[in-house]
């Protein structure tokens, strides 16, 4: 009896908490407004450089304007779904950013550089998706510990897949006995 009683009232500390950090839609309008005005601000500036420069600048811009609108969501109104879209959101940007600074690379290193990219973003996707098993509520202390295992689990393996790929891509730009022990190394220390 005592359990539930502070059970309850857990719940109803939490809501009163999410509550008085919800923000009204003046507030939320407002903040879209900034938001907005910070990117156009950001854009300009990057239009004083040019090539790759420019590029990296507004997909920064860009990034940022997507990470700060997704945590507005998440204050505006409060949720797993939210929080780990804000994740995602992080996640995405730091990708795109990244993925356009190669783009000064040629060849090989152009490529070593796009699987070290991806590799990076799998890994924040998959930390979030853990992230969110842990804070997803269930009925007992065992099926989320079996939630919260299966998403590691799960993390783990697509981590894996990503860092062989990113390995692998390195090793090709070897040739001949060093490739194949490259390629060698990489598949055992990567499980593939």
């Amino acid at each position: 009896m005592k359990h539930a009683r502070n059970l309850l009232a857990l719940a109803v500390a939490g809501l009163l908490a999410t509550s008085g950090m919800a923000m009204t839609k003046e507030e939320h309008k407002a903040a879209n407004d900034r938001i907005s005005a910070d990117y156009k601000a950001a854009k300009a500036k990057c239009d004083g450089l040019t090539g790759n420069a420019k590029d990296v600048c507004q997909k920064e811009a860009k990034g940022n304007e997507k990470i700060a609108k997704a945590e507005l969501e998440a204050q505006y109104k409060p949720s797993d779904k939210n929080t780990y879209k804000v994740a995602e959101a992080r996640a995405d940007a730091a990708y795109d950013v990244a993925k356009e600074k190669c783009d000064d690379l040629k060849g090989d290193a152009k490529n070593v550089c796009q699987k070290d990219a991806k590799a990076a973003h799998v890994k924040a996707k998959e930390d979030a998706k853990v992230a969110r098993a842990e804070t997803k509520p269930a009925d007992t202390a065992a099926e989320k510990g079996a939630q919260v295992a299966e998403a590691k689990k799960d993390a783990a393996h697509e981590k894996r897949e990503a860092d062989y790929k990113a390995a692998k891509e390195r090793c090709d730009t070897m040739s001949g006995d060093a490739k194949d022990k490259c390629v060698a190394d990489a598949k055992r220390m990567y499980n593939q």
